[in-house]
């Protein structure tokens, strides 16, 4: 896509470099001289016409589903100042201009992907941008020079010498929810959350090792507590792609079963911004490494709001792909992505999910938690799921991206059982 990359290119310089060229360009160096909309019942066109080279941007968001295209240091003109009217999946265009640039945000009636290209305009000066926007199931390809308009050429790609680069694997953090004194829920029969959890989290972490282009660390790879936001920074410092916490829920009614998956609620997210607006002087690790100590407020919140949109967005498809995978193999107590405020999920630049894989208080899935083979299950139905979310948008220079830009996808790798692994122990 055409808008934010997955957040390990974040992390790698991507919010570094944003902020750059936001403090660097004064708001309203460029002008935009029209913004024109097409649209179909499937497809949308964005066109844009710059009068000097401008950085953006382009997210897609949902509840509710929008698109978010943002042009550093540029400014409407006059005449374009008022928005269009929405047509096919455009809902309403809502326009605003902020000290970073302007902001064109596209409401829309279900989910799309954006792709987008800048293009010189042959025969006319200035810039022209150009955003494709499609269902999520429609493959985008970059709009082509034909596409965009006769008049328009996209520039050709700067061709830079590199020494062959060794493409990183994808890191996933596994956190085995509870630990030490803090048992977790407790079945009917005594089978404690916090061996359950570390038992699928064993499982799966052999079975990602085991893949090609995929590492996985755990948070705690023992029987001992480790604080919440501990496990977050365990993560951040492995530099983890993914966050991903494993529980096994516990209601009164015992007839509750099935699985769920959880990202971080929008008031979730919004409370832990305001805690690292508060303390930004101690924040030099968050969002790329770009401290937010001597950041006005409107800039913190900017970045904030950045690397948070991007996460959730992530997390959101990700947890889709195990939601998806859990149902094959097993109940699913709720069939859509749930949001909540849990403490692990609060990481800023780290897409996370919770997976409740099953409710111990239910004395027919406490059975199932004790028995190695369905734990073996479940781990392979998150495995297929993370594999499913990183082949389907590859992060740049990994493994993973190389391997899926082959003729034939890697058939899904499996680990050697193994032989010293017990269940769950009372």
């Amino acid at each position: 896509m055409g808008n934010l990359p997955p957040m390990s290119c974040l992390r790698s310089g991507l919010v570094t470099s944003i902020v750059a060229v936001l403090l660097a360009i004064p708001a309203g160096a460029v002008e935009i001289g029209a913004v024109k909309l097409t649209a179909n019942l499937e497809e949308v066109r964005v066109v844009m016409d710059l009068s000097a080279r401008a950085p953006h941007k382009v997210m897609a968001l949902e509840n509710p589903d929008r698109i978010v295209i943002d042009v550093a240091g540029a400014r409407l003109a006059t005449a374009a100042r008022r928005a269009p009217g929405g047509v096919g999946p455009v809902k309403q265009v809502r326009m605003a201009h902020n000290a970073f640039g302007e902001r064109i945000v596209l409401d829309l009636s279900h989910s799309m992907r954006p792709r987008s290209v800048l293009a010189t305009r042959s025969g006319a000066t200035g810039y022209r941008l150009v955003v494709e926007i499609a269902g999520r199931g429609a493959r985008l390809t970059a709009p082509s020079t034909e596409t965009i308009s006769r008049d328009t050429e996209i520039e050709a790609p700067v061709k830079v010498q590199h020494a062959p680069p060794q493409a990183r694997d994808l890191i996933i953090a596994i956190d085995p929810g509870h630990g030490g004194e803090d048992s977790g829920a407790i079945g009917k029969n005594g089978t404690e959350e916090k061996n359950v959890t570390l038992a699928i989290a064993r499982v799966l972490e052999r079975q990602l090792d085991a893949e090609p282009g995929m590492r996985a660390v755990l948070t705690r790879d023992g029987d001992y507590f480790v604080p919440l936001r501990e496990r977050m920074r365990r993560a951040r410092a492995h530099q983890a792609d993914l966050f991903v916490s494993i529980h096994a829920d516990s209601v009164r009614d015992r007839s509750v079963d099935g699985s769920s998956v959880y990202i971080l609620s929008q008031h979730g997210a919004s409370t832990e911004a305001a805690r690292w607006l508060a303390e930004r002087e101690n924040a030099a690790d968050l969002i790329g490494g770009v401290s937010l100590e001597n950041k006005g407020d409107m800039l913190a919140s900017v970045l904030l709001d950045l690397s948070q949109s991007a996460s959730l967005t992530a997390s959101h498809t990700a947890a889709e792909h195990v939601l998806h995978q859990l149902n094959l193999v097993g109940e699913v107590r709720r069939p859509l992505v749930q949001q909540a405020g849990f403490m692990v999920l609060k990481s800023p630049d780290i897409p996370s999910m919770l997976i409740e894989t099953a409710y111990i208080s239910n004395p027919a899935e406490e059975m199932h938690l004790r028995n190695a083979s369905h734990l073996e299950k479940l781990a392979t139905a998150i495995h297929r799921g993370l594999r499913e979310y990183f082949y389907s948008d590859p992060p740049a220079g990994t493994r993973i991206a190389q391997l899926a830009q082959g003729a034939s996808r890697p058939e899904l790798a499996t680990a050697e059982h193994d032989t010293d692994a017990k269940p769950p122990t009372l």
